[in-house]
């Protein structure tokens, strides 16, 4: 009998930590925007503006992998100076291999 009781809470012991190791959807969220965050080298301010945009409830950022978030980083950056043609597709090129 009181095998039967060691083993039984034994397994709600075992149950209930695999249950904690579970992220929630909020947890899982904050995982891929600080991921998105670290592939573009953020930090400070800018880093603070782009986590609290990625958290938001609508935001469509957090699901992005990182080469896309990458991809719309580098394409803002281009957009902002102002480039075309080849300086645009040299600075793409160079924007997109930094890690």
């Amino acid at each position: 009998m009181k095998w039967l009781l060691v083993m039984a809470l034994a397994g709600v012991c075992l149950s209930s930590g695999a249950y904690a190791a579970e992220k929630t959807a909020q947890q899982e969220k904050m995982t891929m925007c600080n991921q998105n965050a670290k592939t573009q080298n953020l930090s400070g301010d800018a880093r603070k503006s782009f986590m609290s945009n990625c958290l938001k409830k609508d935001s469509k950022m957090s699901t992005m992998t990182p080469q896309q978030m990458k991809m719309k980083t580098c394409n803002s950056d281009a957009s902002t100076k102002g480039l075309k043609g080849d300086e645009r597709k040299t600075f793409m090129s160079t924007c997109l291999k930094k890690s």
